[in-house]
């Protein structure tokens, strides 16, 4: 038996081929037609059939077909209810894929769906309680607990970049100010560059983004060439992200903490000063620190793991 996974993002759509404990076979993707729910249920369904037609995999060889997606959700009746990214609200997923496929639909949240994937066969295997932490325009999460993912009520658990780090700090776009995400997300990295700037004339970074706007990327490189204002900044911000680090820690105890997104691709250069500064005020009993890792199965991971669910 196989199963199927699909990743539903708004500009693509990629379905993969997965074995039941999780090896990703194969995968084909599509642009995601936003707006249209019978668009992309046929978008979604067609994909299936192309890697089962491509492998000689029957349709009743598929045990399940998984879709993680961003927006609100409603698990026991496979229902988005609300997908800002997609254009689509209150459409049901369980029949999408009939007459072809007659296997049971499952429903997630994209975050929940990549912690699962990097639980079962990236960065976090071997863990039994993990939290996964997306670092991209956002701060997403999934928290995998006794091996499951934990959703909580209504499915909404894991919105960890809402928690409040600075009170009545600056404006998140949930309606809050000072969550997590404000300060510890790509986005939040150039706002304190941005902020930093507007003081401070003396940086690389004023040369750099005279033709080009200004991203996150740009920040790390120029603490690579030995600017002291990114370096200034990037340290402002693993205090940050520590700061949520730590009392997710203190909330869960995980056996590890997953960390992907953008920002994540600076490798130990950030991965090390936030285990530090995470090991130095976590609350524990032995010597070792939570495991700090980055997260190893890029795109892949939401497949896996809605193939998964």
């Amino acid at each position: 038996m196989m199963r199927l996974g699909i990743d539903l993002g708004g500009t693509n759509t990629v379905a993969g081929l997965c074995t039941t404990d999780g090896q990703l076979i194969d995968k084909v993707s599509a642009p995601t037609t936003t707006g249209d729910a019978d668009s992309l249920c046929r978008t979604m369904r067609e994909l299936c059939v192309a890697l089962c037609e491509k492998h000689n995999i029957a349709k009743d060889e598929i045990e399940q077909i998984g879709i993680g997606l961003p927006g609100a959700i409603v698990k026991s009746t496979c229902t988005l209810k609300f997908g800002t990214n997609l254009g689509i609200s209150n459409v049901c997923f369980a029949h999408a894929f009939e007459p072809e496929f007659s296997c049971p639909v499952a429903i997630d949240n994209d975050a929940n769906c990549a912690a699962l994937g990097e639980f079962a066969g990236g960065a976090g295997r071997g863990s039994e309680n993990m939290l996964m932490v997306t670092l991209g325009t956002g701060v997403g999460g999934g928290i995998v607990l006794g091996g499951k993912l934990f959703t909580g009520r209504d499915d909404l658990a894991g919105e960890i970049g809402h928690m409040v780090l600075v009170p009545n700090g600056a404006p998140c776009n949930c309606g809050r100010k000072g969550c997590f995400e404000t300060y510890a997300s790509a986005t939040g990295l150039i706002r304190l560059a941005q902020e930093a700037l507007a003081q401070d004339k003396d940086s690389i970074l004023h040369a750099w983004t005279k033709d080009s706007k200004l991203n996150a990327k740009m920040v790390c490189d120029a603490c690579d060439a030995g600017d002291a204002l990114a370096q200034r900044v990037f340290a402002d911000y693993c205090d940050y992200l520590a700061c949520g680090l730590t009392n997710l820690v203190n909330v869960f105890q995980p056996d590890s903490i997953v960390i992907g997104g953008g920002v994540a691709g600076y490798g130990e250069k950030l991965f090390a000063p936030l285990r530090e500064r995470v090991h130095a005020e976590q609350f524990h009993v032995s010597s070792e620190g939570t495991p700090i890792r980055g997260a190893t199965l890029g795109n892949d991971a939401g497949i896996i793991g809605a193939a998964l669910l």
